[in-house]
């Protein structure tokens, strides 16, 4: 398969060079990345030990089968109007947030894929990578049901050895990432710690208020995930990646802007808009619009927000 990696940052290299280890994979990315890239190949260490040699370039080529699209959600527009002109058989998000699929479905002229990523990754100079963790794939059409160049794609995953499931039911799982993210990501970086630290005492008190009311939003949007399964998601992941470094918190490390709206702002733009509230019994409620409440995720939000617009990255 031909591949196009737009977004060859942490992650995006990543998967991009494991999959360049069975597919024709061009890396998109900064200057810097494809000079080094173009040089020596692309290096990945850590759980995994790697020397691939994907082409790299700084705009896209003209086609491809697949467009792998790792920006920062604040970039997804951008990234699809850039590939606008490129022929492509299918797109797929391995983006944090909700809403990028659409931006991209608004833009691309092919069927656009939601996907989930659970591999840690950090980049570490131009041309070199880390694999702070093996995790999965999962992938599927964005609105649910099945789709015969989604199977495909997941087979040419599979192929390069990338752990990969095809699933029917995206949306939920992309709320389900989203509880993830909203309890794991803003914590880590206002607290300046790693995963693990979110185990136990009152950081896991906080994380798991937050993915409990992206449960109730998603649920008050028509989304089956309870609290029960979102603090669980959480509790997985910390205990999964405990050492890992979020990459919001290594946004915040670096002094970059982070993508604190497209997750916690996105729970909350979507809890302002929900046509039912969930009552205390765990029922929801019907009627007239509500809203939900999500006071834990909008201080989450407003907090990181003002890091951010302190250092004039907003």
């Amino acid at each position: 398969m031909d591949v196009i990696v737009v977004g060859a940052g942490s992650l995006g290299s990543l998967v991009g060079g494991l999959l360049a280890r069975e597919h024709a994979v061009t890396l998109v990315g900064r200057e810097a990345q494809v000079a080094a890239i173009e040089a020596d190949g692309l290096t990945i260490s850590g759980a995994i030990d790697a020397t691939v040699h994907p082409s790299a370039a700084i705009e896209p080529p003209a086609s491809a089968d697949l467009a792998l699209v790792t920006v920062k959600a604040y970039d997804t527009e951008d990234a699809a109007r850039t590939l606008a002109s490129t022929s492509l058989d299918a797109a797929l998000s391995l983006q944090n947030g909700l809403g990028n699929e659409a931006t991209l479905a608004a833009n691309l002229d092919c069927p656009v894929l939601a996907g989930t990523c659970t591999y840690g990754a950090r980049l570490l100079e131009p041309g070199h990578v880390e694999c702070t963790g093996v995790g999965d794939v999962v992938l599927g059409p964005r609105a649910g049901g099945t789709l015969e160049r989604a199977d495909a794609v997941g087979v040419a995953f599979d192929r390069a050895g990338i752990d990969t499931t095809v699933a029917a039911d995206m949306p939920q799982r992309l709320w389900e990432k989203l509880a993830v993210n909203a309890a794991i990501n803003p914590i880590t970086a206002l607290a300046r710690v790693p995963n693990g630290a979110l185990a136990d005492g009152p950081a896991a008190t906080v994380a798991h208020q937050a993915a409990r009311e992206t449960a109730r939003v998603a649920r008050a949007h028509g989304i089956d995930l309870s609290d029960r399964d979102a603090v669980a998601a959480t509790d997985r992941v910390v205990a999964d990646t405990a050492a890992n470094h979020s990459s919001m918190l290594q946004d915040v490390e670096r002094e970059r802007r982070t993508e604190i709206d497209a997750i916690s702002g996105a729970v909350v733009e979507r809890a302002s808009s929900a046509a039912a509230a969930d009552d205390d019994s765990g029922t929801q409620a019907s009627g007239e619009d509500v809203g939900v409440a999500a006071p834990v995720n909008g201080t989450l939000a407003a907090l990181v927000s003002a890091w951010e617009a302190q250092r004039n990255l907003r």
